[in-house]
Order: C-alpha cells, then structure tokens, then sequence
C-alpha cells in the first residue's frame, strides 16, 4: 500500500535501553549506550545551559553530563538511589563524543520488532518531533524512542566548547 504523504519511521527494530523520566518511557538504541552507572559528584561549569549539570571523571575520561528532566523541561525531582547516569556515545561534527544521562531510573533492555514501531506524531510546524525515532509499543506500554544524537544536537554550546569525551 502506498500513500501520497512521504512518512518514514525512523526507528528500526532492535534492543532498545528503556528508562523513566517522571511518568514517561524512553528507549535509546542500544548501541549508542557504552555504560550504565550509579549516579556520582559532577562538578559544575560555569555558564552552561541549566540542562547542563557539568563533568564527570570517569576513569579518566572528562564526561559532560545532561539532565534529561531538565532538557525536557520537567519538573526537577530529587536524586534517588535508583537515579542512574547513562553514558551514550554520540556523533557530533564527524566526532564521536560520550555524553552521560541523567535518568530517574533505568528500565529493561528491550526486543522492540518493526510491526511495533509507530511514526513520530506530528503536532503542526510550530513543534519539532525530530528528535523522536519512533513510538515503540510493548505490550501496553508506549516507548519513546529518541534519536538521542538529534536531543543532545541542539546543546550546540556544550558540544562546541571543547569539552573533551
């Protein structure tokens, strides 16, 4: 069946990491997750956008890490013990950076096939979906899947401040 209306689903079927934030599911290709750990001291840097929450060494790597909740414009929430940092390795420029998460808490991996992968929802031009890969359906929960390269894109001030990953 073909229609006039050119619509891709981005999102391929594959693992999918799930997490929460507040109420909402999220899952990120699996791929792009290099590891999940405990959430840990970040040190601030000065004049960064309020999403982002600073540094991290982890094993010697300087890591930036963002608060999804914030970037997302949600509510703050107070860390927990099931607060997790994801650490995703995303391409920026033809580079390659590590990136950590702040999540509320880390789900399951996820065997998400094509059949339960829906279109992005379209909400007009004043609204931009296209950091949305997909909506996964399992069982009946609803995933969204987010390009995680095109979220983080946008924070051009702290992909272009050399911060090393």
């Amino acid at each position: 069946m073909t229609t006039s209306i050119a619509t891709k689903t981005q999102a391929q079927e594959g693992k999918y990491l799930t997490f929460a934030l507040a109420n909402e599911e999220y899952g990120i290709e699996i791929l792009k997750v290099r590891e999940i750990i405990g959430y840990m001291s970040i040190t601030a840097v000065p004049r960064m956008p309020d999403f982002v929450k600073g540094v991290i060494n982890l094993r010697g790597q300087v890591i930036p890490v963002i608060d999804l909740r914030s970037r997302f414009s949600m509510d703050f929430k107070a860390i927990t013990d099931q607060t997790c940092i994801i650490v995703v390795d995303i391409n920026h420029e033809g580079r390659s950076l590590n990136v950590g998460l702040i999540v509320d808490h880390v789900q399951e991996v996820l065997d998400i096939e094509q059949e339960n992968i829906d279109d992005a929802p379209q909400f007009g031009t004043g609204v931009d979906t296209d950091f949305i890969l997909g909506i996964g359906k399992a069982g009946s929960a609803i995933k969204i899947l987010l390009d995680i390269d095109c979220v983080l894109e946008s924070m051009g001030t702290l992909m272009d401040s050399g911060t090393p990953a």
